[in-house]
């Protein structure tokens, strides 16, 4: 049967392909019509993730970071993460760093940082200052921007009276200081000239699109932003632009709430006479009821989830299915398990959808399982979880050994859904507290069992008692609520066994005290 080939085929094997076998069979004019109709890159791509450190990743940042790097990945490009931290009042303290541990965390591996180095450097924009200054004089210099020395309170009153127009304008300046330019010796911003139509979008995504401000016609405002604050340091509109044209980035992958800005930096691309990277638009996170994500949800910081026990490989999993859905073949049974190398193998912009993406918390704890069960039975993955979770254990356990640790997973592993599940079963590495302990209905019987097990050992107990003619289930509910306190997860065997006989006769003593 005639395989076609996949996208990533047809970068690497094209040739292989016209000199196969099947070479008569093959449409070449299909083959390229198919490729021109792909949004996805077949040369390398060079994306950046720029997040700004006020605050700690969240689910929506990871996603933007997961997809720039996988794009970069599948193409055999470059992912660059740069700051964005201009605004120095808002900074976060230890955000800068949670950046780049979460990242760390995720394994995404960054070619090109503040930390890692790289030809286009500084890669904070705090450090760009001069860069920015000298790109702005040169708009300055061309007539297409210009200073801007009005004072707080009148452009807080130009906002207030274009809101107040009929219809409102969403453009507020009147180019007072347009031909008034060198006036002035106080401190000044510098606008950008915009143009009163701004030219179109072409996002991937989303096509072609016709994003213009809204303008009264009797009081003409104007749409000139700023792009050098008082302070000397560029807003984001101006410092991204110039940073995307210098670093070469070729894709920026960002979500929808940016698609009002893209006409800005589009005809900032324009006056420099640059050309824009092509832009992608990711739709919003949402709950399942439709909402868009509450910062309860979503602002969350991530790491907080290695916490809780939740694996980076599940964490990636999840988050790639916020918005991009993995091909799929006709009558084949199809899967959304995916480790990281996988989702680089199959990622593509020609899966990604233009709906809302739902956050769902069973997603998580289901990939979470799944992810789980797979570490178990790698070893690599699993020595790894191992020693790092190993250290908390022993002192959990006052001092449990490493090889009981192994013993203790091997058995509870498939009943967990994360390390932190261990924490569940303390009854294994901690006195039982009988308290709450349900007795079983049949008291008498049950003492009769503990006596039974007390005088002749607990190896083949259940063998032993049934053939008595005891009823089999009030055998194990019975050891179960001695060993366990009646916590659920272990069979009886495995139960005994890493207690231990000496360990399984003493609770067995203190479980017969409340049955009296």
């Amino acid at each position: 049967m005639l395989r076609y080939p996949t996208r990533l085929d047809f970068r690497s094997h094209v040739w292989h392909f016209v000199k196969c076998r099947f070479y008569s069979q093959i449409n070449l004019e299909e083959l390229e019509g198919s490729k021109r109709k792909s949004i996805h890159p077949y040369s390398p791509a060079r994306t950046r993730f720029a997040p700004s450190p006020t605050g700690f990743l969240h689910l929506g940042s990871l996603r933007t970071a997961l997809y720039n790097y996988l794009l970069a990945k599948n193409t055999g490009g470059q992912f660059v993460v740069r700051l964005e931290d201009t605004d120095q009042k808002r900074l976060v303290d230890g955000a800068e760093r949670n950046i780049f541990d979460t990242l760390d965390w995720c394994k995404l591996d960054i070619d090109e940082s503040p930390v890692h180095g790289g030809p286009y450097g500084p890669y904070k924009q705090s450090e760009r200052k001069e860069i920015y200054q000298k790109y702005a004089q040169h708009l300055l210099d061309q007539g297409l921007a210009y200073k801007c020395f009005c004072p707080k309170e009148r452009l807080l009153e130009l906002r207030e009276s274009a809101r107040l127009l009929k219809p409102p304008t969403n453009v507020t300046y009147d180019r007072k200081c347009l031909s008034n330019n060198d006036s002035g010796n106080g401190s000044y911003i510098i606008r950008f000239k915009s143009p009163h139509n701004y030219p179109k979008i072409n996002d991937l995504l989303h096509g072609e699109l016709n994003l213009q401000p809204q303008y009264n016609s009797k009081d003409q405002r104007y749409d000139d932003f700023v792009i050098i604050k008082n302070d000397g340091m560029p807003t984001y509109h101006f410092a991204n632009v110039v940073d995307d044209h210098l670093m070469k980035i070729t894709h920026v992958i960002r979500g929808d709430e940016w698609l009002p800005s893209t006409p800005k930096h589009i005809a900032l691309y324009d006056a420099f006479g640059w050309s824009p990277p092509k832009f992608i638009h990711i739709p919003l996170l949402t709950s399942l009821q439709d909402k868009k994500l509450s910062k309860r949800k979503g602002d969350f910081n991530i790491l907080s989830l290695r916490e809780q026990g939740i694996l980076p490989q599940a964490l990636v999993n999840f988050v790639a299915l916020f918005g991009w859905a993995p091909p799929r073949e006709l009558n084949v049974k199809s899967s959304e398990l995916f480790d990281l190398d996988q989702l680089v193998k199959l990622f593509s912009l020609d899966q990604l959808t233009k709906g809302n993406a739902k956050v769902s918390d069973s997603k998580l704890h289901f990939l979470q399982k799944e992810h789980f069960q797979r570490v178990l039975q790698d070893e690599k993955s699993f020595n790894e979880l191992v020693d790092e979770f190993y250290p908390e254990f022993a002192e959990l356990s006052n001092g449990k050994s490493k090889e009981y640790f192994l013993r203790l997973l091997h058995e509870l592993g498939p009943s967990l859904d994360s390390i932190d599940g261990v924490k569940d079963h303390r009854y294994l590495f901690e006195n039982v507290d009988y308290t709450n302990v349900r007795a079983p209905k049949d008291a008498h019987l049950a003492k009769v069992i503990v006596d039974d097990i007390l005088e002749h050992g607990i190896n083949d107990a259940v063998e032993r008692l049934t053939t008595q003619g005891l009823p089999k289930k009030l055998v194990f509910m019975t050891l179960r609520s001695a060993l366990s306190g009646g916590k659920p997860g272990l069979p009886i065997p495995a139960l005994i066994s890493l207690l231990g006989e000496k360990e399984c006769l003493k609770r067995l003593v203190s479980f017969k005290d409340t049955l009296l």
